[in-house]
């Protein structure tokens, strides 16, 4: 069977289930009203929810795949694959929550790391990490068995399971505070999705599992854009933030560890996160208070550009970068990084200059 046919379930599945996502948002009182901040960017109330529509296409995608023998696969077990479902579960039941009643920080984390120990549980894990000027730094030396079940050993590899929750939390988070303005964050993860299918379409790699669980995840967050571009008709909300970032953590270790691949795709946002989280932290803020108007995009927002220009603009530069991951390799890469940080860096500075000048 062909790869079309899971692509096709996901994108159709999120296209149909959306707008009653949406009915049922208003119904449950599920809403982002405007007038609840001054940063709030939309006119009138908006759906929230996003991540129930999104899990549902990517449950009914991945249950054709696996009906058509994809997945699991050669890269991709059936206990990992287990396990990115829990995952995805518990982000979308704590995201609904959070849509609904507005849980606490405190409360809304513990969400995102129960869905990271799923994962990793599964047996997903970074076991070494590249060094760009060759050679490699082994993360899986130090282990200890936490017990057999059927004559299979469960271990606690110390520095990789550390190294990979900090990771796949580092990503929730990203995309989670950057989900600011309209598509941002969906069209993000279309990108994303589909530099990692075509990185395991790459023969050097050649893992056709990884593809289609890409692929899935895109078309998803590509049929969701429909509703989520501006002017949003939903938002992606706490469940389709966190998976976003979530699902392309996990793909970019399944995918055989493209940790700076990921960081190209989603060096911008995490960049402008950790920027606005070292700001926040030198004012003597809480890193976690999203009330500001400290973002890059905000700040291009403030600058004169509209909002599909700021987003455009993002998904541009993503693209970009995504591109050139297939093109680079090793201290390559390191250099691409480098130079996404100066950008970043040049742009909020120009901002900084651009304000001064206008007082």
């Amino acid at each position: 069977m062909s790869l079309l046919w899971p692509i096709l379930a996901s994108l159709a599945a999120v296209l149909i289930v959306t707008p009653l996502v949406i009915r049922l948002a208003f119904r449950v009182g599920a809403v982002d009203d405007p007038s609840a901040a001054a940063r709030k960017r939309h006119a009138r109330p908006t759906a929230l929810l996003g991540g129930l529509a999104l899990i549902v296409a990517i449950m009914l995608g991945i249950t054709v795949a696996v009906w058509a023998g994809m997945l699991p696969g050669a890269n991709i077990h059936l206990k990992n694959l287990l396990g990115v479902i829990a995952g995805l579960f518990i982000l979308a039941i704590g995201g609904a929550l959070d849509d609904r009643y507005n849980l606490k920080p405190s409360r809304q984390i513990l969400f995102p790391i129960m869905a990271v120990i799923c994962v990793v549980a599964a047996g997903i894990g970074i076991d070494y990490v590249s060094n760009p000027f060759g050679g490699q730094l082994r993360l899986d030396e130090l282990q200890f068995i936490l017990f057999w079940w059927h004559g299979v050993a469960y271990k606690f590899t110390v520095f990789a399971d550390l190294f990979t929750f900090a990771w796949l939390m580092t990503m929730t988070y990203t995309t989670k505070i950057t989900d600011g303005l309209d598509g941002l964050v969906a069209g993000l993860t279309v990108i994303g999705a589909a530099v990692v299918t075509a990185v395991s379409f790459m023969k050097e790699v050649s893992q056709p599992d990884t593809a289609a669980l890409a692929l899935i995840v895109g078309a998803a967050f590509l049929g969701i854009l429909w509703y989520n571009f501006h002017p949003a008709r939903i938002f992606l909300g706490e469940g389709g933030s966190t998976m976003a970032g979530f699902l392309l953590g996990v793909l970019a270790i399944i995918s055989g560890g493209k940790i700076a691949t990921t960081l190209l795709v989603l060096g911008l946002p995490l960049f402008d996160v950790c920027l606005v989280v070292f700001n926040r932290w030198r004012a003597g803020k809480s890193p976690f208070r999203t009330s500001d108007r400290t973002h890059l995009h905000f700040r291009l927002l403030d600058a004169g550009l509209s909002q599909r220009q700021v987003v455009l603009m993002f998904w541009f530069v993503t693209l970009a970068f995504g591109i050139s991951t297939l093109l680079l390799s090793g201290w390559e890469k390191l250099v691409a990084i480098m130079a996404l940080a100066s950008l970043i860096l040049a742009a909020g500075s120009f901002y900084v200059v651009w304000q001064r000048r206008t007082r």
